[in-house]
């Protein structure tokens, strides 16, 4: 067994290899300081964990036979991304490197009519993107899953109001049985805002308010660079809570003017006066919220996501406006619009695949996540739900990207 400070020079020459591309011992050693031993004896433990092969040599000018070169063999694994929403279930296959190699969007569970027959359907959206992409289920390290409901650190839903039928059911346990391998499950919200942070429009900042505005109203923290869970895995259920108006136990948005948001939002760009001040109303509202939600835990950035996080002009606007009157104090907090769209939960679901089961997903100790590259956009995609499930974008179909 390898001792921790073998295991750190291992680890350390998968990241090189992995974040860097081929590269020869020499070349290692001199990168990383280390004594070509060392480096050696971590290329055979590679090797046996089938983490690296021999790269072609580049061609080159000098004589005699060229030094070996390793490569990081990124598709010796897959690792499985998945949002479970009652609208749509989203699917992303990534290679050990992080990129992102196929997803797929299916239907939610809403049709189905039981919490059994309802986790039948996410199994076989699962198989169905691994048997598209042509990954064996036994290549896949890890199983990461975004649902909405309270979560607790073993994968057990402590309560769901979105799928009730799940409340105090451990669901990793059963996805885990029917794949084979370890799987880590969080809220919804609070994965997307890992994406956000991730790779998204937050890189960099380390104390995120990310908030998804769809058919509810819900919220997701990261605090010091890490997703806040809280001592009962809640912290971020406030949507109900911080704002006023909201179903009470659901947080679900009630218009009054349209059944939906968007049809609310296409009153309002037509003129109708009645639209225009509920969603006015709406907006004061959602300002007055997020403005006791900053005063709370002082964010460097807000975020904001979800099904109608991108009308500009109707929302986005006019909050960053209203915003700094509520805080009423000398500073302002730059509020942005979520970059992943209907995405990011999967791709939380990647990274926190990657987090939690790291020994398994490179079968050495201390890899760190990978930075997940997704796949080229594609504006069919954009046409599902948030992590929240709302497929209301409020812009009209012209404008969608």
């Amino acid at each position: 067994m390898s001792t921790p400070t073998q295991t750190s020079i291992v680890a350390r020459s998968a990241l090189q290899l992995r974040d860097s591309g081929p590269a020869t011992v020499n070349e290692l050693t001199r990168t990383l300081g280390l004594s070509r031993t060392s480096v050696e004896n971590a290329m055979t433990a590679l090797g046996d964990a089938g983490l690296i092969a021999e790269a072609t040599a580049p061609s080159g000018r000098g004589a005699g036979r060229p030094a070996r070169r390793f490569a990081f063999v990124a598709d010796a694994g897959a690792v499985v991304g998945v949002d479970i929403g009652v609208a749509s279930i989203r699917v992303a296959v990534a290679d050990l490197a992080g990129v992102v190699t196929a997803q797929q969007t299916f239907a939610g569970v809403s049709a189905e009519q039981d919490g059994a027959s309802k986790l039948a359907a996410v199994i076989a959206a699962v198989h169905r993107t691994l048997a598209g992409a042509d990954v064996p289920v036994s290549r896949v390290r890890a199983i990461g899953v975004a649902l909405p409901g309270i979560v607790d650190d073993l994968g057990r839903v402590t309560a769901s109001v979105v799928i009730p039928e799940w409340s105090g059911i451990d669901i990793g346990s059963h996805i885990r049985q029917a794949f084979g391998c370890p799987v880590a499950v969080d809220n919804g919200v609070r994965l997307a805002a890992v994406a956000e942070h991730h790779l998204g429009v937050a890189q960099l900042v380390d104390d995120v308010l990310y908030l998804s505005v769809g058919n509810r109203i819900a919220m997701g923290l990261i605090l010091g660079g890490r997703p806040r869970r809280g001592i009962h895995n809640a912290a971020g259920d406030i949507g109900r809570l911080a704002f006023r108006g909201l179903d009470s136990e659901t947080g679900q948005i009630s218009w009054r003017t349209a059944p939906t948001a968007a049809e609310v939002f296409e009153l309002a760009r037509e003129g109708d006066t009645a639209a225009a001040a509920e969603l006015d109303a709406f907006v004061t509202e959602l300002a007055h919220g997020i403005a006791t939600l900053v005063m709370t835990v002082d964010p460097a950035m807000i975020v904001i996501g979800g099904g109608i996080s991108a009308a500009h002009g109707q929302l986005l606007d006019p909050l960053r406006e209203r915003l700094p009157r509520h805080i009423g104090l000398p500073f302002t907090v730059p509020i942005a619009e979520a970059r992943l769209g209907a995405e990011a939960a999967a791709h939380g679901a990647l990274v926190h695949a990657f987090r939690r089961h790291a020994a398994a997903v490179y079968g050495i100790e201390g890899v760190p996540v990978p930075s997940v590259t997704p796949m080229p956009h594609d504006p069919a995609a954009e046409e599902g739900t948030s992590p929240e499930g709302s497929d209301a974008d409020p812009r009209p179909r012209e404008e969608r990207q």
